[in-house]
């Protein structure tokens, strides 16, 4: 009799992918409550009395224990040390605790001088919430993308990695099309600012939109305790099979030898670059529609929801490209061009048609989907799977630091060059009815355009960097 062959759980195609879609879930929640907020800024100013400013530091704050605590760092250490299922159900779990906490904030508003360090009470609250939250889910996105590495080594990793990504997209495009509607729909008499003053008032629901995302992100969790089961057999299939990782454990030690990576660095510095140029954006783009094209509010998040449409096709297409044809470099060289392109054009006080914006997002989409189905999965050609967890999360504390502070220069660049507006809300707030200024959007689309020309440098340098290294990001990834 033939000896019988055991392989290990990866090989098969349908535990791979169901492993895929599980923590998909977790993901899918996690995008939807990072932008919820961005199609209700609107709402925050005429409802609670925010400004741009109050705006910026609440999204802004998406970054605060991440960026200045180290907690994202921290977390890639104890993903390397401790492994992918206890490192994504904390996250999964701390995700739960940081919306729980912004749905209260935002449940109670408070008054204009009621301040905490400086900063509107309100804003406070629901950004510690954030915050909060922002650990978690960055934890879970270098969790997963370890996962996936586990998953799909030598196989459709890209392809893999954009599938997720998609998903992630789709909660994404929801954040953006459906709070408003879901404030609307669920209006009833809640506590508002008026004047100076709190009172009960018929209105938008805007934690609303907070509450759903919280009943996601639950089942979210409970859905990682399903794949924890398939991570055990997977384990134990792996050890069956004979795939005996030959690699020595991660140690402290090895941060030094990411850091002395210029691969690593350029991934980096293109990702800090991209992000800030893409997420932020997405944050403001609603409020763009309205003020630069002269959208309702009520259906000016419907452009920015194609944004993340695009991507649900694209991102797997461009990762299957990747997975077969490779030209990784050259893939994010593209997509930092149409970056420039995009916010060049949203920058000029011209072609201010609605449907010149859905051409814009559209091509916006495309690079959203090109960058990062390359951009990903060339980490594990540079860095050896043991780092891979660190290195994760080492490259999403740099790219927090955009996060963090581009959303509040976009903020404190509007009220600053708005001046009328800024001065329209402080009246409104003191009691005096008047008809609110529009916005001028051309200085923070000029940021977003300069980080684009940042970016596309850094591509072009990563190339270069990798015909010099031999990191095979021009290689399909698929090992024949």
């Amino acid at each position: 009799m033939s000896e019988k062959i055991i392989q290990s759980l990866r090989e098969s195609k349908g535990a791979r992918w169901g492993a895929l879609a599980i923590i998909s879930i977790t993901m899918f929640a996690g995008y939807f409550l990072t932008d919820v907020m961005s199609p209700l800024k609107p709402m925050l100013e005429t409802e609670f009395g925010w400004s741009s400013t109050n705006y910026g530091i609440f999204t802004s704050s998406y970054g605060w224990f991440n960026v200045f605590f180290g907690m994202l760092i921290l977390g890639g250490i104890v993903l390397d040390k401790l492994g992918v299922r206890f490192t994504g159900l904390a996250a999964s779990g701390i995700m739960v605790v940081g919306a729980a906490i912004k749905f209260w904030a935002i449940s109670n508003p408070v008054l204009p001088t009621e301040t905490i360090f400086g900063i509107h009470k309100q804003v406070f609250l629901a950004s510690m919430g954030f915050a909060i939250f922002a650990v978690g889910v960055e934890v879970a996105g270098i969790t997963v993308s370890k996962i996936i590495v586990k998953w799909f080594k030598g196989k459709e990793m890209a392809l893999a990695m954009g599938m997720q990504m998609a998903v992630a997209r789709l909660g994404t495009m929801l954040a953006i099309a459906a709070p408003v509607p879901l404030a609307t729909f669920f209006s009833n008499s809640h506590k508002q600012i008026v004047n100076g003053e709190i009172v009960e008032k018929m209105g938008p629901s805007i934690s609303a939109p907070i509450a759903f995302a919280l009943i996601l992100l639950s089942i979210g969790f409970i859905a990682f305790f399903i794949y924890m089961a398939m991570d055990r057999k997977l384990d134990a299939s792996i050890i069956d099979s004979g795939e005996v990782d030959d690699e020595e454990p991660f140690k402290i030690s090895d941060i030094a030898k990411i850091i002395v990576n210029k691969g690593f660095w350029l991934i980096a510095v293109l990702c800090v670059l991209f992000y800030s140029a893409v997420f932020p954006f997405i944050k403001y783009a609603t409020d763009l529609m309205v003020n630069k094209y002269g959208l309702a509010q009520d259906v000016a998040g419907y452009i920015p929801s194609l944004l993340p449409l695009g991507t649900l096709f694209l991102t797997p297409l461009f990762g299957s490209i990747y997975d077969k044809k490779g030209k990784g470099a050259t893939m994010m060289i593209i997509g930092a061009g149409l970056i420039i392109f995009v916010h060049t054009i949203f920058s000029l006080p011209i072609l201010e048609y609605w449907f010149v914006a859905v051409i814009l997002v559209i091509i916006l989409g495309i690079a959203l989907s090109l960058v990062p189905s390359a951009m990903w999965p060339s980490a594990p050609k540079i860095i050896p799977e043991k780092q891979l967890g660190t290195a994760f999360s080492l490259i999403f504390w740099i790219q927090n630091w955009g996060l963090m502070g581009v959303p509040a220069l976009i903020g404190y660049v509007l009220d600053k060059t708005n001046p009328e507006v800024l001065a329209a809300k402080e009246q409104i707030a003191n009691g005096v009815k008047m008809d609110i200024p529009l916005y001028d959007y051309t200085y923070p689309m000029m940021i977003f355009a300069s980080l684009g020309v940042l970016a596309i440098i850094v591509a072009l340098l990563l190339k270069a960097e990798d015909k010099k290294k031999g990191y095979g990001l021009q290689l399909p990834n698929i090992q024949k």
